[in-house]
């Protein structure tokens, strides 16, 4: 029986007017906790130094750098990977001293003014810009002379030795001017970061080409025949690349089609056209003016047209094309309330495709020359494509091979179709769930062997696996183990060997580390490259026999090695960060926090990150930020300001990140999770992690926890107070896919599958919204292209319906992620001061 005496009902009282008191004595979310937060995030920004190396590579075995060693402070370094030497590059006082005689001002030696900076070995000497002038340093001498604006001032990029193999990173824009100064046209390709030529047309014969790139992009000159001819890097610095008269590189013949007409046949005798959607051939009189052509189709039509791109044998004998019949149309219409150059509203109408939907249908088409006859083709083995790509002809012309993708994504196919139109399966690839064709989707052909390599869960882990591509045969796993391959990052089909970015490889660290490794194409010797206590960036020397490391943990400053590309053997530290100025401003370390999930077994990674005033004596209302998309893993995981999860913290918040079950780059198991079931979201080992967190950190309030996020976010946070209302108490949701039958076709029939099923209706916030209970704040975009507005316009009309109290805030003019606006941040940050401490926001 429940005691109602007034002594025991008084002390109660007492005691809740004393627990009153005391969260308002200590309570934030005032003016000064909001000015802190503002301030914090300016001073934050640019103090961390010697966090980053751009290595400017002089040959293969040696680089300078520029390096941030304060605010307007700088210094050049020069390192031989060989000696393991690393040293100034210059004597910064020597030449403070001379350029202060030069541009009559005072010139600091840890602020040298060398801006487009060229180093050269031979002579050694350097030229730069400064004070909008071009000037020469000696280095034996320190000799200083301006440059006069003639051809024997202009830059000259370093020429490289052999073609760099890819692009070894993209860094910041930069600029080359290439100078042809042979006497014939060359051709110039920027080679992509897989390693492929991309195209940038011709450079006449002295002639010059200002091309945009980045630094770390690498630019291959070739001559018409596509014969390489020479190589550049880009560097952080704008600069002339002078191609010499000769070729600097003996290499063979690329086996590039003579033709650029991407329709012609490699013997320039035929090329086809689309006409009234059907196929013609055309005929080459003697390898140029059209003689006559053929219409080999009689079929196409508008909703079943023939289409490029045309995929020609290289004997010539035999072409591709598609047929595809278009998908539906499906038009989202949103309202501009306030267009800039009117007054009346603009309505705005976008082609947007909805789970469920009608999609495009290609077909590969098959026509053989001499016959001028196409040739038939079983469709069995990919009959409901959602996508049909990749067609390539092997060497031999004997067929052409493409990747089929099922509707559903539940079935994945490489495909090989004959001369005779057979076709037979090469690798098929199958799951009871969903195969993640956007993340995990990796096919690298080995010509010259008839094999491939190939990306799949099916042991349950992310790897590669070596297929013989003749015989359709698995020969064997490259990788194995509990860990995911990450990315491909180089395949050296001379030595047989793959590099590429692992995640989990060294057990004793967080798994969604990375790390570089390399592995025979047997299996056998697989090396982990990289080693530090931290997530990885890499990029290598021209040659690939260094790479440069950056290593860092949330907790841990970046710090950038040299290192052997044979065996990850260090050579020498080039930089550790130097982060406190950062301290200094009162922003706090991020804390790495590890508990089991729901299962009691599977390990749960998230961060804390606290207020800049904390109090371990007080208690702090939780507020998680949450993005569960299972497209990726989430939690930050290199070195970072975090300025908006700190932001959210000096407003009075302990702000944590984590990644639930269902999302990226755990075991199959871990990303099985949000299979139909995207209204999970992890929460259960979302919230088993905070107790778990909470009861070695009593400063945790678990009684006051808030949770907000955007997109998929958006959808998260608002499900928190549909299913797990008794741990979550107040939601801000932004611009939420809140019924997946609303939101983009592509990502929802990934994780939700097709057809669409009640499943959906499960997973919908629109559809149990009356079960919602706490505080609620949706925001949403009106212009919002990405997730269609009318999504949490739906739940409004649910929750009035159910007669649930809840806030909406519409921000005219935005789009997607409208709470990032500075009105929706300000608004997002209020309401959950107003709800978790209980107190008017901003207040003094």
């Amino acid at each position: 029986m429940l005691d109602l005496t007034w002594p025991r009902v008084g002390r109660f009282l007492v005691t809740l007017a004393w627990l009153v008191s005391s969260v308002k004595s200590y309570a934030q979310g005032t003016r000064a906790d909001y000015d802190r937060a503002a301030t914090l995030r300016k001073a934050s920004e640019q103090a961390v130094f010697r966090d980053s190396v751009q290595p400017q590579w002089l040959g293969p075995n040696e680089f300078w750098y520029r390096v941030a060693t304060g605010r307007q402070r700088h210094e050049f370094v020069r390192v031989d990977a060989t000696t393991g030497t690393r040293e100034p590059l210059v004597d910064h006082a020597r030449l403070a001293g001379v350029l202060s005689d030069k541009l009559g001002r005072a010139i600091e030696a840890d602020a040298l003014p060398l801006n487009q900076l060229v180093v050269e070995r031979e002579p050694s000497r350097i030229r730069f810009s400064a004070d909008r002038r071009r000037w020469q340093c000696d280095l034996n001498t320190y000799e200083v002379i301006e440059l006069k604006s003639d051809a024997t001032a202009a830059e000259s990029l370093p020429a490289l030795d052999a073609i760099p193999s890819a692009s070894r990173a993209t860094g910041g824009d930069s600029e080359i001017t290439f100078v042809n100064q042979a006497a014939q046209e060359l051709r110039l390709y920027w080679r992509n970061l897989d390693g492929r030529r991309v195209a940038y047309g011709t450079i006449a014969a002295g002639a010059e080409r200002r091309q945009h790139t980045f630094a770390g992009h690498a630019w291959e000159v070739t001559d018409l025949d596509h014969r390489p001819w020479v190589g550049f890097v880009a560097g952080i610095e704008p600069v002339r690349a002078l191609i010499p008269p000769d070729r600097r590189i003996a290499d063979k013949p690329q086996n590039t089609p003579r033709s650029t007409d991407p329709h012609r046949s490699p013997d320039g005798r035929y090329s086809v056209r689309f006409r009234d959607h059907n196929v013609v051939l055309v005929s080459q009189a003697d390898g140029a003016m059209p003689a006559g052509d053929e219409t080999l189709t009689r079929d196409g039509k508008l909703d079943d047209a023939y289409q490029g791109p045309v995929l020609w044998s290289p004997d010539s004998k035999q072409f591709v094309v598609r047929q595809i019949r278009p998908p539906q149309t499906h038009k989202v219409h949103i309202v501009e309330s306030s267009p800039a150059d009117q007054l009346q509203p603009k309505l705005i109408t976008l082609d947007y495709l909805k789970p469920g939907d009608r999609i495009a249908h290609p077909r590969p088409r098959l026509f053989d020359v001499a016959s001028k006859q196409s040739v038939s083709i079983d469709e069995s083995q990919f009959a409901n494509p959602w996508s049909i790509d990749d067609l390539r002809w092997d060497r031999d012309s004997r067929r052409f091979t493409f990747l089929y993708n099922q509707r559903g994504h539940q079935v994945l196919r490489v495909l090989a179709v004959d001369n005779a139109g057979r076709v037979t399966t090469i690798v098929e690839e199958r799951s009871p769930t969903f195969i993640d064709y956007n993340a995990k989707r990796y096919l690298h052909r080995l010509d010259e062997t008839r094999e491939l390599l190939w990306m799949s869960e099916r042991d349950g882990w992310n790897h590669l696996w070596l297929y013989d591509a003749e015989r359709g045969q698995v020969k064997h796993a490259v990788t194995h183990g509990s860990w995911v391959v990450r990315r491909v990052e180089h395949v050296d089909e001379t030595r047989r060997q793959v590099w590429f970015l692992a995640g989990g490889v060294r057990p004793e660290q967080d798994p969604y580390y990375l790390h570089l490794c390399r592995v025979n194409f047997d299996g056998t010797g697989l090396v982990v490259l990289t080693a530090g206590d931290g997530t990885h960036e890499v990029s290598f020397s021209p040659q690939r026999d260094w790479f440069i490391d950056k290593w860092s943990r949330v907790d841990q400053p970046p710090i950038t090695e040299l290192r052997r590309a044979s065996d990850g053997q260090l050579v020498c530290e080039l930089e550790r960060a130097d982060a406190q100025s950062l301290l200094a401003t009162g922003w706090t370390m991020p804390e790495r926090f590890v508990a089991p999930g729901r299962d009691g077994e599977t390990d749960i990674h998230g961060i804390i990150i606290r207020p800049a005033n904390f109090d371990p004596s007080k208690r702090y209302p939780v507020v998680e930020q949450i993005y569960a998309g299972p497209h990726g893993a989430h939690v930050p995981k290199a070195f970072g300001t975090l300025t908006n999860q700190h932001f959210m913290a000096e407003l009075g918040f302990i702000l944590v990140q984590i990644d639930g079950m269902g999302t990226n780059w755990r075991s199959k198991k871990f990303h099985d999770v949000c299979w139909q079931n995207l209204a999970d979201a992890g929460f259960p080992d979302r919230i088993a992690w905070l107790k778990q967190a909470a009861k070695s950190r009593p400063w945790m309030d678990l009684d006051r926890v808030g949770i907000y996020g955007g997109s998929a976010g958006g959808q998260n946070a608002m499900r928190a107070l549909i299913d797990h209302h008794a741990f979550y108490k107040v939601a801000v949701a932004d611009c939420g896919c809140h019924d997946n039958r609303m939101d983009k076709i592509w990502w929802n029939e990934l994780w939700m599958g097709h057809p669409v099923g009640p499943h959906y209706a499960a997973s919908s916030n629109a559809e149990h919204a009356h079960k919602l209970q706490g505080k609620l704040l949706l925001i949403v975009g009106e212009l919002d292209r990405n997730v269609d507005p009318a999504s949490t316009m739906q739940v409004v009309r649910k929750l009035q319906q159910a007669d649930k109290d809840f806030e909406l805030l519409v921000i005219a003019g935005a789009g997607h992620g409208a709470a990032e606006t500075p009105y929706g941040s300000r608004r997002r940050a209020d309401f959950l001061v107003r709800h978790l401490w209980g107190r008017e926001p901003r207040a003094e």
